[in-house]
């Protein structure tokens, strides 16, 4: 039987366009077309935010591509014209759109696609069952991952969780926030956005927290559910690990990435 490959975790941002950034991050001096060459050499994974509001050029995509190394992974928004709509089974134009304009340019380094669904969006089991059915598992013969961000309570259910596991979509963990969390796994990866840093902290979070997320991270990769991380549905142990992205959003955002790297060490 051929081995399975290691699980991964990979921990990073929310962009890296910051103006606060240059000078805690990025170094004096640093050309501002250059910060993502620098930050994708600090961190190993960055989430993309622009694409929610809109979409970028196909060149666009493999400019970022080529900007970074060879392991380094960008998780995308989903645009909002697809998830802050009334009927989310009339999304498919829209999904396909997002998919044939130019995303495909990272090639190996497109990694999740963050569906997030704004705070008034409720749970509709068939509405959401239909959503999911329309997101493709492969494009341009590229295994695709979703993760779902939802944010009311009403999807605190365990007919949602059978409902994301069915379809293979990642339940998005709120971390350190006023969401509800629904820390099921439900896919081969897990999707963590933690958004509790804070001014006082250097590191963004005490060392405590900081371990206790580490610690998160490498027991979702070995598929033990961590302690203190509130599920909905009964926990369950995975047969194989998950591979882990785990980004620092919100919070105090000038000290996301030192928090970033922070954890990054304490994963390796």
């Amino acid at each position: 039987m051929p081995q399975q490959p290691k699980p991964v975790i990979r921990i990073g941002i929310g962009g890296w366009t910051y103006e606060p950034w240059r000078g805690p991050f990025y170094p004096d001096g640093l050309p501002q077309k250059r910060e993502l060459e620098y930050a994708s050499r600090k961190l190993t994974s960055i989430e993309v935010n622009g694409t929610y509001y809109g979409s970028q050029k196909p060149e666009t995509f493999a400019k970022w591509r080529d900007e970074t190394p060879d392991d380094f992974v960008f998780s995308l928004k989903a645009p909002r014209f697809a998830t802050n709509r009334r009927v989310l089974a009339e999304a498919e134009q829209s999904i396909e759109r997002f998919f044939t304009g130019g995303v495909m340019e990272l090639r190996n380094k497109l990694g999740p696609i963050n569906w997030q669904f704004m705070a008034t969006k409720k749970f509709d089991p068939d509405d959401f069952h239909a959503f999911l059915g329309l997101l493709p598992k492969t494009v341009e013969g590229t295994p695709i991952r979703h993760a779902v961000e939802v944010r009311h309570d009403s999807f605190r259910t365990p007919d949602f969780v059978a409902l994301a596991r069915e379809h293979g979509a990642a339940i998005v963990v709120a971390g350190d926030s006023d969401y509800p969390q629904i820390a099921d796994p439900t896919a081969p990866f897990v999707y963590a956005r933690i958004m509790g840093t804070s001014e006082a902290e250097p590191a963004g979070y005490a060392d405590d927290a900081l371990d206790k997320w580490a610690q998160c991270a490498r027991l979702w990769a070995s598929g033990q559910p961590p302690d203190g991380i509130e599920t909905v549905a009964p926990r369950q142990n995975a047969a194989t690990g998950r591979d882990v992205y785990l980004y620092v959003i919100s919070g105090h955002k000038v000290r996301n990435p030192a928090a970033a790297m922070a954890m990054i060490e304490r994963v390796k």
